[in-house]
């Protein structure tokens, strides 16, 4: 399993790296720039997050009709022309383009649906596990180095750094990722949005997926301008930024292997999102009205322990959700509503410190979370449990498991590749001896 996922995670870690490194300065750079506003500053920080919003239900669909390894190189190459642009901007609106360039590359969704689709669903937590770790790494390194690289050779090179990395995953994908199998699925139906909106169990993880996301866009441009311009009172220079970020990326990738294990394993990502949000809520109580240095730190940490703990669950748990011809469409939907609240949450934090002030913003954001928590806790059920039955293909009759079809089989499907059939069932309702012996030719 790990030999599968980890080039994969690799073009992951380096994409996300590129990203991230901009994160923990963009706000205070940019401020700098000509025509700059804080309301414009906050739209360049969530900027790429509008056209990922826009283009990840096209890339996921896509991918599940062309193909996953197509989808995910055409991505990357619009992520290069965006980061060269931004290398290159001068003024604030030029740099709004290129923001806008890199999240038209949007191929989040591809990338998760094609772990699941390489990965068995029993090992698929841990495989998600492995990503999300690959992506917390990306941001504990982005959020030491960041600011140490702004400061010694600005921000425009981070984003030829960040081109640099885009043309290094490119070559990962051709020569290291393997292609995901051939699935034949048993629906002769287009996955359909009504669907996968109906599905409880997917609604209720777009609305984790993007309260989580529009959160985090609100850290990033507020952390940094609350921390380093002098009306807030702490008065931090730039290239000290890292202290903060650093500490709490090292907590948050400590959180983050036990909360996906109890979640996964345990089968309680609820109680795990519960707890996350709890954290979001102390944090930004924290950040909007603390006058101390150290326990606005305490803050920062919450807030990425909360964000690590929830990030690797949230993408399993939409994937297992999802039928298998839904996946890539599922996922789509999902990160597709995420971006959109990360740059309506950039734009949202930007404008607010403009024409108010950060005690306000923090009860604003606090109530939001409350009302999230309530909704989780009311709406979210844990999953049920599935276990899974691989057979021959030429060892099934196929006509007799299509009669057997039932509440107790979830899906089924043909993996050509393999030339397996794959049945998804509820262990705890039929066992897999009964269940095969009723689908094997006789």
């Amino acid at each position: 399993m790990f030999k599968k996922v980890l080039p994969l995670s690799s073009i992951i870690f380096l994409r996300f790296l590129g990203l991230f490194l901009v994160l923990p300065v963009l706000s205070v750079y940019a401020l700098d720039l000509e025509g700059a506003t804080p309301l414009l500053v906050g739209i360049i920080v969530g900027g790429y997050a509008l056209t990922q919003a826009i283009f990840q239900i096209p890339f996921g669909t896509m991918s599940d009709k062309i193909g996953r390894k197509p989808t995910i190189l055409f991505g990357l190459i619009i992520f290069l022309i965006g980061s060269l642009i931004c290398g290159y901007s001068t003024d604030i609106y030029t740099l709004m383009l290129g923001r806008f360039l890199q999240g038209a590359g949007a191929i989040g969704s591809v990338a998760t649906a094609m772990v699941s689709d390489l990965v068995e669903e029993e090992s698929r937590g841990k495989a998600m596990a492995i990503m999300g770790g690959f992506i917390a790494m990306s941001f504990a390194l982005a959020m030491g180095l960041g600011p140490v690289i702004a400061a010694n050779f600005g921000i425009s090179f981070i984003f030829f750094i960040t081109a640099v990395l885009a043309v290094l995953s490119m070559i990962l994908l051709f020569t290291k990722v393997p292609t995901p199998p051939k699935i034949r699925h048993i629906y002769h139906n287009d996955s359909k949005l009504r669907d996968i909106l109906k599905d409880n169990n997917l609604l209720n993880m777009i609305v984790i997926n993007t309260l989580q996301k529009g959160l985090m866009t609100m850290a990033f441009v507020l952390i940094p301008i609350i921390l380093t311009r002098p009306e807030y009172g702490f008065n931090w220079e730039k290239a000290e930024l890292w202290q903060v970020y650093l500490p709490a990326m090292i907590a948050g990738l400590i959180a983050m292997g036990p909360a996906a294990v109890f979640g996964e394993k345990k089968n309680i990502p609820k109680q795990i999102f519960l707890l996350s949000i709890v954290l979001f809520l102390a944090s930004f109580l924290i950040m909007g009205f603390t006058t101390s240095s150290t326990v606005f730190v305490i803050g920062v940490v919450f807030f990425f322990i909360g964000f690590n703990m929830m990030e690797p669950l949230v993408q399993s748990m939409i994937s297992k959700f999802a039928k298998v011809h839904q996946k890539g469409a599922a996922l789509g939907i999902s990160n597709s509503s995420a971006y959109f609240a990360t740059f309506l949450g950039g734009t949202f934090a930007g404008l607010y410190l403009d024409i108010s002030d950060r005690g306000t913003l923090a009860t604003s954001i606090s109530t939001v979370i409350i009302l999230w928590l309530i909704w989780t806790a009311l709406k979210l059920q844990n999953p049920i449990r599935h276990s899974h039955l691989y057979i021959k293909h030429d060892e099934v009759d196929l006509d007799k498991l299509t009669a057997l079809e039932n509440e107790n089989i979830a899906e089924w499907y043909i993996n050509e590749t393999q030339n397996l059939v794959v049945i998804k069932y509820v262990s705890d309702a039929i066992k897999k001896e009964e269940l095969q012996a009723k689908i094997v030719k006789a």
